[in-house]
């Protein structure tokens, strides 16, 4: 009498050091150490008298701790939509190599961590101040804005302008107009950044439903939108120059980069296919590098050379 045996799939059971990789990579590092870099300038930018070393390393550490909460928070609340789009089909949640309960507790140790850390060390304005970029990013913008507006992306984007704004606040423990314009500027920057890459992906987004600005109301419009954005980010980029925070070698490297992305935003408006869409969204995030890469030099080495 034969017996019929039935084979059983072998489950392949993600190693130590992969699960290591997979939980950097939902950290979104290289926003991550956008984000640290530009809270930063914001608090080398502050007035010498305000500047400690010591708290200056463990506001960073909170802030990148919390960014990195948000980011794992973004992939759990979008693993449904990960799952159906090319660009984000392999992302550690839709690919099955971690689970979502792993990244839920991680998320929140993260974010437990970084915001405790700040309102231990740093003061409690940063803290409270972390803890609403965390929430507006994590949950208002992932959750509501997204599938709700075509403009989601700038209502949301007010999550990922708050670094600098956050660095300013942990050395002095206040708002001031300063801030508040490094606040403004990235505020400004995150959609033309943002809507290349969404024109490029528009159909991505169209499948899966989410009413991103090239769905609703088209691929030039979106690019028309691009080109005015420019115009006022290079304005609003000339206001620290404006005020006296920063001096005439930022003033000139603002009005060049700025410049320079007009122009790309014109030419991709013109364009009559997207292939300049993601040459602009490369170039807009070197822009930002190079913007407060400039504030750092105007402030911190120009005056050694005088």
């Amino acid at each position: 009498m034969s017996q019929k045996i039935s084979s059983i799939p072998s489950i392949e059971v993600p190693s130590f050091p992969s699960k290591l990789l997979a939980l950097l990579e939902i950290t979104k590092p290289r926003v991550v150490l956008m984000l640290v870099f530009t809270a930063w300038v914001g608090m080398v930018l502050v007035p010498s008298a305000s500047f400690h070393w010591l708290v200056m390393i463990y506001a960073l550490i909170g802030i990148g701790l919390a960014s990195a909460s948000g980011a794992a928070l973004n992939h759990l609340m979008d693993e449904r939509i990960d799952a159906q789009m090319a660009r984000t089909g392999k992302r550690p949640l839709p690919s099955g190599r971690l689970s979502t309960h792993e990244v839920l507790l991680t998320a929140i140790l993260w974010g437990v961590a970084g915001i405790g850390l700040l309102a231990w060390q740093v003061n409690f304005l940063t803290a409270v101040l972390t803890g609403f970029a965390l929430i507006g990013y994590a949950l208002i913008y992932t959750v509501w804005l997204k599938h709700s507006t075509p403009m989601n992306i700038v209502w949301g984007g007010a999550a990922g302008a708050a670094p600098p704004l956050l660095g300013w606040v942990a050395m002095t423990g206040q708002l001031s107009w300063e801030a508040l314009i490094l606040f403004l500027i990235i505020f400004i920057w995150t959609p033309p950044h943002f809507w290349p890459l969404a024109v490029h992906r528009v159909e991505d987004y169209r499948r899966v439903g989410v009413p991103m600005l090239p769905v609703i109301r088209g691929v030039q419009h979106t690019k028309f939108q691009i080109v005015l954005y420019s115009w006022v980010l290079l304005a609003v980029t000339l206001l620290p120059a404006s005020i006296g925070m920063m001096g005439s070698f930022y003033f000139i490297a603002a009005l060049l980069l700025g410049g320079v992305f007009v122009v790309m935003a014109w030419r991709f408006y013109r364009a009559a296919d997207d292939r300049l869409a993601m040459p602009l969204f490369g170039y807009s995030i070197t822009y930002l590098m190079l913007l407060f890469a400039a504030m750092l030099i105007d402030r911190l080495l120009l005056p050694l050379l005088r």
